[in-house]
């Protein structure tokens, strides 16, 4: 078995380094999406159809069965994939599973990022902050100081410019229309996790609403946030190990 890992924005797989670590597998890879941590190829559209595309690409080239996992918008590009190419992997887990729920309600810095002008400017200030205070910034979200500065190191136009493209792609009704394939995502067992402190994703009546369409289970990560993988790397990864040895 291999356990694919693969992040979402504005990150690199930084993320998952404590989180491999309390694994205790050596059969983990770590795929970064093209402008979040790897280079962008030419031609590259960076919406979510060209990311879709790129993880499928990925998956076929890896020849064993995969246990597919996905943060924020790597768990979008995941729970797409398991709609849409279920006989690529054995298994996926996400933890935005709300984001696919009909009432969700894009947050405030998607919101300003799909916006003409508004996003141009907000990625362009994003950029322009010094490595240390960006770094602060993830700090306070509960990432070590050493993942924070690696993540901070990454942000550059390169990104800003996927940044914009992946979620204008997303715009609702965008989001709403992917999430009525959720039913097909069940040809595979599936695990959503839910951070009870993640204040992006929709909450936990989205989440569990979306799982149970998935014919998901369900982990609720009472008391950690958006970066649960960086808060508790060790009840992360028992999660999710848990998950994995309920499979073989």
């Amino acid at each position: 078995m291999t356990v694919v890992l693969v992040h979402g924005n504005p990150e690199t797989d930084a993320i998952w380094d404590e989180l491999r670590s309390h694994l205790g597998r050596d059969d983990v890879i770590a795929l970064s999406p093209p402008g979040f941590g790897a280079p962008v190829p030419q031609g590259f559209g960076a919406t979510s159809d060209d990311y879709l595309a790129w993880l499928g690409t990925e998956l076929e080239a890896i020849d064993a069965p995969i246990d597919l996992v996905g943060h924020d918008w790597g768990g979008g590009h995941v729970m797409r994939l398991a709609c849409s190419r279920p006989e690529l992997i054995r298994s996926w887990t996400m933890d935005i599973a709300g984001c696919f729920d009909p009432e969700y309600v894009w947050h405030d810095f998607a919101q300003a990022w799909q916006t003409p002008e508004v996003g141009e400017q907000a990625v362009a200030q994003m950029i322009a902050g010094s490595v240390e205070d960006r770094s602060a910034q993830f700090e306070e979200r509960g990432i070590g100081s050493d993942v924070a500065r690696r993540l901070a190191e990454a942000g550059n136009e390169e990104m800003g410019r996927c940044i914009l493209s992946l979620y204008r792609s997303a715009a609702q009704p965008a989001m709403s229309r992917w999430g009525e394939a959720l039913p097909a995502a069940a040809a595979r067992p599936g695990l959503v996790i839910i951070p009870s402190e993640d204040p992006f994703t929709g909450g936990e009546v989205l989440a569990r609403r979306s799982a149970q369409r998935a014919e998901a289970q369900v982990t609720l990560l009472e008391g950690l946030g958006h970066w649960w993988m960086c808060e508790d790397a060790e009840r992360g990864a028992r999660a999710l190990g848990d998950f994995l040895g309920s499979l073989d």
